[in-house]
């Protein structure tokens, strides 16, 4: 199993930043593609933005340039610096993991994150 510590969601104005951050412990030796998924309550779960342990990154396309994922393999740790945050930003941002061994996703109980005036 792997476990997670997530980290720096909160309640921010339009147009300000928040950073996101994900630890990862348990069984992580073949942990390879991390990244951050956002959910609002009654639609589906939808991907933010990933990134393999090599340093490939993908971002959703409606994101435009705003987020910025990174991670420290050392940690097993992943972060999401999100600029120009707007309302529809709105959501529960998951941490989630794959282990390559097993195909196996992990998920992390999210942290919200609210963007409002």
């Amino acid at each position: 199993q792997v476990q997670f510590v997530e980290s720096g969601g909160g309640l921010v104005q339009p147009g300000g930043s928040l950073r996101l951050s994900c630890a990862a412990s348990g069984n992580i030796f073949n942990i390879d593609r991390m990244g951050w998924y956002r959910q609002v309550s009654g639609k589906q779960r939808e991907l933010v933005a990933a990134i393999t342990a090599g340093g490939t990154t993908a971002y959703a396309d409606y994101l435009k340039g705003r987020f910025e994922i990174s991670r420290d393999n050392a940690k097993t740790a992943v972060y999401l610096q999100m600029n120009s945050l707007q309302p529809e930003d709105t959501a529960v941002y998951i941490c989630n993991a794959l282990d390559r061994s097993t195909m196996d996703d992990y998920w992390g109980q999210g942290t919200q994150v609210t963007v409002s005036s």
